[in-house]
């Protein structure tokens, strides 16, 4: 490609970092706790502020996130676990960790979301007990309706793990008029979040689970350190001031608190960031309207987060290569999990799933980034414009 000859390299998706994260970050480098110390509490109240839960786990990365998910819900070989093709392959490797087996069920052309009518369908055509759970994804930062999904859940005794990584400030509107935001906890068992450099919120690695649940947390917070417990009130014995239990088996997924300093400074520019991605995704949806760049449609009522910003196209892999030439770096979201070759080896295969096959084979996803300038913006319009014409 010859750089010279584009006025701009535009990746899909940036991180942005001000001077302010770069001031927390220090003032947490010369503080007295590099990790377990004061930011990652402080990290976790002003999530479980944001997103309206009760509670908040920071963690080491939204992948461990979703395996303590799994763990604590009790996934376990024999557990059989629903989830969508279209997603990154953590929402269902999380399962596969604890031995359980993953069902796909395809998706909603219009939306790209897990099709609640195709998993009532595999729910129905089953004994009851045959499945454990539900894994919808907020794709691209669209919210499932998850009341829906509580009810259907509920009508067949299934937990319900609401995988948001694309979704924080994301909301749908209930069946009583009451917006939702993504995460809060008020249907869905469990909520995860990731802080990869491309979400909304930034923290290099990190995830975030979010509950209502007292259980379930003290559950989490547990298998977050080893399954170890410090707390006098949960021990079996107490020999001193040192003594601690390992009452279960658990993992080493703790975050930092430089990483958390930076997490809480983000955090504070959260609101500004969403109100940049949909006025971007306004600016897209005006000028590609009445041309021959299709969209996905956004959930009924839904404030979507526009972690990406979707369009689809016969022309596909032209449209990727044509747009490389010019600087701009599109992306793929997702190959659908089970044509994967691990995936494969399981026992789906391609052709099982066609919507989201369909899907696949024409979805692009153009640069969205809070920091992303008008001027870039504008580049990419006309780039794909002239693309078309």
């Amino acid at each position: 490609m010859d750089t010279q000859a584009n006025p701009f390299s535009i990746p899909y998706g940036r991180q942005h970092i001000t001077e302010e994260d770069l001031s927390a970050v220090r003032e947490a480098l010369h503080g007295d706790f590099l990790t377990q110390g004061p930011a990652i509490a402080a990290f976790e109240e002003a999530f479980a502020h944001y997103v309206g839960s009760k509670y908040a786990i920071a963690l080491s990365n939204g992948t461990a996130a979703l395996h303590l998910s799994a763990l604590a819900l009790q996934v376990k070989p024999g557990s059989k676990v629903i989830t969508t093709p279209i997603t990154f392959a953590a929402s269902a490797n999380c399962v596969l960790y604890c031995g359980g087996e993953v069902v796909f069920a395809d998706i909603d052309p219009a939306t790209g979301l897990l099709d609640i009518n195709a998993v009532q369908r595999l729910l129905e055509a089953a004994p009851k007990g045959t499945y454990s759970g539900i894994i919808p994804v907020d794709f691209a930062g669209n919210p499932v309706n998850l009341e829906a999904f509580r009810a259907l859940a509920d009508a067949h005794g299934l937990w319900l793990l609401e995988d948001a990584c694309h979704a924080p400030g994301a909301s749908f509107i209930d069946s009583k008029g009451t917006e939702q935001r993504c995460g809060n906890g008020n249907y869905a068992d469990l909520a995860i979040f990731s802080f990869h450099p491309v979400k909304h919120i930034a923290t290099g690695e990190g995830g975030m689970i979010t509950t209502n649940n007292k259980e379930l947390y003290d559950r989490i917070m547990m298998l977050r350190t080893h399954g170890i417990t410090r707390d006098p009130a949960k021990m079996h014995e107490h020999h001193g001031g040192w003594y601690h239990e390992m009452q279960m088996l658990g993992y080493n997924y703790r975050i930092t608190d430089f990483q958390c300093a930076l997490g809480s400074s983000q955090m504070k520019r959260a609101n500004e960031g969403l109100q940049r991605r949909r006025l971007i995704a306004a600016r897209y949806d005006e000028a590609f309207r009445g041309t021959a760049v299709q969209t996905l449609n956004t959930t009924q009522g839904g404030k979507h987060a526009y972690h990406l910003y979707v369009i689809l196209s016969e022309r596909r892999k032209e449209l990727y290569d044509y747009l490389r030439e010019k600087g701009i770096f599109s992306q793929v979201h997702y190959i659908p999990c089970h044509t994967h070759p691990y995936y494969r080896s399981l026992g789906h295969k391609p052709g099982d799933y066609p919507l989201s096959e369909a899907y696949y084979s024409r979805c692009l996803s153009l640069p969205m980034f809070p920091s992303m300038s008008d001027e870039e913006q504008e580049y990419v319009i006309q780039t794909v414009r002239a693309f078309f014409a």
